[in-house]
């Protein structure tokens, strides 16, 4: 993976500097104020480093092999080099037909095709309109900077870090898959090295307490169930010292309830623990907006949205987006192995349009 950093006086020339430098396919992994002034841009490339990795382990391989024709015939069976982390996991990728889509064809700016895509996704309208005038302001002649560069203004984003994790607790409607992606932050932090203890809160719900410990058998993670909020104190205490990470697996419910957000915040207010909320892609946009807002008054941190692989529409996933509680992550399939994936401004305007290209008749009421 080749990484740059670009320094910049706004998101904007940041964005034609990645593109001039790097080409369309670069994505934005962080971005930053700098103390003197300006933006700080770090980009991404996995493909041109790629292709030269595999066609220098190739001729490694081609060259070895040769000299084992020509020279000692006992020469042992030639391994390829090790390929860098980021490499590696671009070939799963392509292997489990990941990432295989085409990407939108560069198109010229336009506030009413703009417009027009966003309502196909069912974008809220007040919503729409804002993010189609800022695209319009940024001035950027392509569609997918200029979409990215309004989505940056309006896009927090803070992905977890195995290393820094501590305790999260999950909360959100039911059936949006908290459990999934507990299994998933478990083995992020697993694979890092880290003890996890993944704690089923909901134990009353049908087949939870069952389906979180399979997933804690699976990842060699501890596991526990927390009856009653009393429990849970004791539970992080015990994480703390052994330096785990505890994950916290909740009963779904109605968060713009004001009543069971009342009866919630018994344990969204214990000290050391992270509120992180969870919402599916797959529900009205306008809903998932409303979510949002209630996770944040319930004292949410960080949301994650799931089942971006089912949305036909990704309203939903715009407006959870852009509510002002930071992004950390995205899920596009109900498997462990899928993993969490980070979106940032310009990948989820990528994805939009990609997928408008892709289905064009997404708007299509019948």
């Amino acid at each position: 993976m080749r990484l740059k950093t670009f320094v910049a006086n706004s998101m904007k020339e940041a964005l034609a500097d990645v593109r001039a430098e790097m080409g369309p396919d670069a994505i934005i992994i962080s971005s930053q104020r700098a103390k003197h002034g300006g933006l700080l841009v770090r980009a991404a490339l996995d493909e041109p480093e790629q292709d030269a990795a595999l066609e220098e382990a190739t001729q490694t391989l081609q060259q070895e092999q040769r000299q084992g024709e020509v020279g000692d015939q006992s020469v042992p069976p030639v391994i390829l080099p090790d390929l860098q982390d980021s490499v590696r996991e671009s070939m799963i990728r392509r292997i489990r037909g990941e990432g295989g889509n085409p990407r939108p064809a560069p198109r010229n700016f336009n506030r009413a095709e703009l417009l027009s895509i966003l309502h196909r996704h069912r974008v809220p309208e007040a919503l729409a309109h804002a993010i189609a005038e800022a695209a319009e302001k940024s001035g950027l002649p392509d569609m997918t900077l200029a979409l990215a560069a309004a989505l940056d203004m309006r896009m927090p984003s803070a992905p977890f870090h195995p290393s820094q994790m501590k305790a999260i607790l999950l909360c959100g409607p039911h059936g949006a898959g908290k459990s999934a992606v507990a299994a998933k932050i478990a083995a992020h932090a697993r694979l890092a090295g880290r003890d996890v203890t993944l704690v089923a809160a909901d134990a009353d719900g049908a087949g939870a307490v069952a389906r979180l410990e399979t997933f804690a058998k699976h990842l060699d993670a501890n596991f526990v169930v927390a009856g009653t909020a009393e429990a849970l104190p004791q539970i992080l205490a015990e994480g703390a010292r052994a330096d785990a990470v505890t994950i916290i697996d909740t009963a779904g419910f109605d968060v713009r309830d004001d009543k069971a957000r009342t009866a919630f915040a018994a344990l969204a207010g214990l000290d050391g623990l992270e509120v992180a909320g969870v919402v599916p892609a797959t529900m009205d946009a306008e809903e998932a907006a409303e979510t949002v807002n209630a996770l944040k008054n319930a004292g949410a941190g960080r949301v994650i949205v799931t089942g971006v692989d089912l949305a036909r529409r990704l309203g939903a996933l715009l407006a959870a987006a852009t509510r002002g509680v930071p992004l950390a992550h995205i899920t596009r399939s109900a498997f462990v192995a899928g993993g969490l994936e980070t979106l940032t401004p310009l990948s989820l305007a990528r994805t939009l349009l990609q997928a408008h290209s892709l289905n064009p008749d997404r708007g299509s009421t019948q």
